[in-house]
């Protein structure tokens, strides 16, 4: 441990990780499981609320119908699960449905699953958090006035806990997932328990019956069912992370992956029917306005408890410690679900930044090995879409799964197509290895299956949820599709562009360098040393001059302090620095032929976000011009102010613990009875900013014989048009190096 604070960054997300701990931060089974299939396991929390939700808009006989349409929700469940174990074999590389159905159906058919996975991963924090944070209102209803707020501190909060990095976050939920599989378990085994035994647990909304039923012609008999299953259909989210996220496992990564689906799919499939099965016994009533349940007296002013918190009251009491242990694991695996999509979301942006549909920088890992990138573009966007739909589970949830069946149904489809693709190949004799035909066969039966359901599914929920909200999906695919699709052309182009050949020349035959200067100072002079030291064929100093006096004091200084690099005033009637620099540089080329240009510029570096504002703007903009200028090259010469130590830690101040720990720290500056600074506290500083700034190696022998000067490396000749009279001097001295006092940087 150092005297160094660490920069706020790392007290975030952690100290940076290097890249041989990459396989340190895979997860074997025990951590995957909360990590990947916390969405699809705490679906199971609100799925069963939306089915009964929308079956009761039909009226309390429709409810007979929950089992049934519950049973089709559960083998749809099994087929999906059974289908991405083929893809999980087929294709483990991590693509999931966006490389299957890219490899199989075509480039379009990538992008159309890319697009919807994209939006189901937004749609899964969003509804993840904002059911959690209804759960929470459900046990403590004085924070709903406080529900937008919540909902944006959990997912800020999640986006900070996953920056840390995969292996770190799957630590923090797998002990809320475990425990909300635990909780849910045992309130189910009590309430079936109970009602084996003649006291069955009874609802607080049993007795209430609802208004404001919908009219149930055939047409809308059918219609309401359609959309009961399209609700409930919203147990299987998150199931194609897992194919999404083969890499994050252990080797055998492939049977880790499969063995953590079938878990999966079991637990799901468990807790789903159990809450239906208790949700049925205990007659619970929960309606899409509170207000429709007659006799709420006061759904006015107290929001509705969740489907999962009535069980729980029912079950154990409502102001028992289980019901708030349910609630509170029900909560906190709701906002933890939204970490699928957080680990999901970032490995894609990573595939298809790969692939050039998406910006470069989503593939960059960050400090903490993670695609940070791809982590703060999501809470942003599922912050926004909070923010909009004020929390609102019913609201939200009409936007969701239907990004997650186009994809289903998509990945399916290319999982049909690869393999009869491989039994062709097999039967022409053109395959790589022996194909095990039989294997062949049941997988291609599997994912056939697959693929259908999903696509009806698909039908039914665009059918169901559209006038609902869902065309807003159908609005945003397209967009995310044509931006995709422009990314990777735009990336074409410039590597078609950029791409070496043996056509392309470079015949630069000079080398020029010219110092830009404003008024003396220190950073000019060490460009200027910096300029020297590069031995340039020809070197020259140029000042615009925006006011006539002004230069006239430079050309002075310039005499004064005796530079031997002649200096070249170029005159600016109108007060502009570019283009007369531009003019200057373009007729020097034009007598010199194809002679590459260097400006060297100084810049300040700055410790202070506010210093930013203070410096450096008209330095970036004349750069920004150069760099337009044919054979001109910018070179940028750092002068780190006082403040700059702030980027690696403070001087003065040490860190809590430090003195105790008998750890070095520079002692405090003196200063004089009247308290200001005594004057070696200048000299200290200005020895500290000389140190900093120096081209001279710590130790060296000017450092170690005290303050001597040091002289430019050779002579650089005026230019020529140049009146070498007003640009030398007889002095040599450029910057001075003291002599090293306190081990400072250099």
């Amino acid at each position: 441990m150092t005297n160094e604070i660490r920069s706020l960054k790392a007290r975030l997300i952690g100290d940076p990780l290097p890249s041989e701990k990459l396989e340190g931060q895979l997860l074997p089974k025990h951590l995957a499981l909360p990590i990947f299939a916390s969405d699809p396991l705490s679906s199971v929390a609100y799925a069963p609320q939306e089915l009964l939700m929308i079956l009761l808009l039909g009226g309390m006989a429709f409810l007979t119908f929950a089992p049934w349409v519950a049973a089709v929700v559960v083998l749809l469940l099994v087929v999906v699960v059974a289908s991405y174990r083929q893809l999980v074999k087929a294709y483990p590389s991590g693509g999931g449905d966006y490389e299957v159905a890219h490899r199989n159906l075509g480039e379009k058919a990538g992008l159309v699953v890319a697009s919807a996975l994209l939006v189901d991963y937004v749609m899964t924090v969003a509804v993840s958090v904002a059911s959690g944070v209804d759960n929470i209102i459900s046990a403590l209803p004085t924070l709903d006035p406080f529900r937008v707020e919540l909902a944006v501190a959990f997912v800020v909060l999640l986006a900070g806990v996953n920056l840390r990095g995969v292996r770190e976050s799957s630590k923090a939920f797998a002990v809320p997932t475990y425990l909300f599989v635990g909780s849910v378990f045992v309130m189910v085994v009590t309430g079936l328990v109970r009602t084996a035994l003649g006291n069955a647990p009874v609802a607080e909304s049993a007795a209430y019956t609802i208004d404001n039923v919908e009219h149930t012609t055939q047409a809308a008999f059918v219609l309401l069912l359609l959309r009961a299953f399209a609700s409930g259909c919203s147990a299987l989210t998150g199931v194609e992370a897992i194919a999404n996220g083969v890499q994050a496992f252990r080797r055998p990564k492939i049977r880790n992956a499969q063995t953590t689906l079938v878990l999966m799919g079991s637990i799901a499939i468990v807790l789903f029917v159990g809450l239906i099965t208790l949700a049925l016994v205990s007659h619970v009533h929960y309606a899409e306005r509170a207000c429709d349940l007659q006799g709420f007296t006061a759904c006015a002013t107290t929001p509705q408890r969740s489907l999962i918190a009535q069980i729980a009251a029912a079950t154990f009491g409502g102001g028992s410690v289980l019901f708030f242990v349910v609630q509170a694991t029900t909560a906190a695996v709701l906002l933890l679900a939204a970490n699928t999509a957080f680990n999901g979301f970032p490995l894609l942006g990573s595939i298809l930044a790969r692939d050039s549909y998406a910006p470069k920088a989503l593939s960059t890992r960050g400090d903490r090995l993670i695609y940070s990138n791809g982590v703060i573009v999501l809470a942003l966007v599922a912050v926004a879409l909070l923010v909009v739909y004020r929390a609102n589970v019913t609201s939200l949830i009409q936007l969701y799964i239907i990004g997650v069946f186009v994809s289903f149904t998509l990945g399916q489809t290319g999982m049909v197509r690869h393999w009869l693709r491989l039994l062709r190949s097999d039967r022409d004799g053109s395959a790589d290895e022996p194909v095990d035909r039989g294997q062949v066969w049941r997988s291609l039966t599997i994912n056939a299956i697959g693929a259908t359901s999903t696509f009806v599914v698909l039908v039914v929920v665009t059918i169901t949820k559209f006038t609902h909200g869902a065309w807003l999906v159908f609005v945003i695919m397209p967009v995310l599709f044509v931006l995709m699709l422009g990314v990777n052309r735009y990336y074409r182009d410039v590597s078609h562009e950029v791409e070496a050949d043996v056509d392309t020349q470079f015949g630069a035959t000079g080398d020029h360098a010219i110092v830009l200067v404003n008024t003396l100072q220190k950073p000019v002079l060490k460009a200027i040393d910096y300029a020297i030291a590069a031995q340039h064929a020809g070197l020259e100093a140029v000042h615009v001059a925006i006011d006539d006096a002004e230069a006239r004091r430079l050309q002075e200084q310039w005499v004064e302090h005796g530079i031997e690099v002649p200096l070249t005033v170029v005159p600016s009637p109108y007060r502009d620095i570019s283009m007369p620099l531009i003019r200057y540089i373009k007729a020097h080329r034009a007598e010199h032929g194809s002679e590459v240009v260097t400006v060297y510029t100084p810049v300040f570096v700055v410790g202070h976000w506010w210093e930013t504002l203070l410096h450096n703007h008209r330095g970036r903009r004349i750069r920004k011009k150069l760099l337009l200028v044919h054979g001109v090259t910018v070179a940028l010469v750092p002068w780190l102010l006082d403040s700059s130590e702030l980027l690696y830690g403070r001087r003065s101040r040490p860190l809590p613990g430090q003195e105790r720990r008998g750890e070095p720290v520079r002692p405090a500056l003196r200063r004089s009875p009247q308290g200001v600074s005594h004057h070696d506290a200048q000299e200290d500083r200005l020895l500290r900013s000389v140190q900093r700034n120096s081209l001279q190696p710590v130790g060296s022998p000017v450092q170690r014989d005290g303050l001597q000067p040091r002289r430019a490396s050779r002579p650089a000749g005026p230019a020529e048009g140049v009146d070498p009279t007003q640009c030398t001097g007889e002095v040599h001295l450029l910057v001075p190096t003291p002599a090293r006092r306190d081990g400072g940087r250099s």
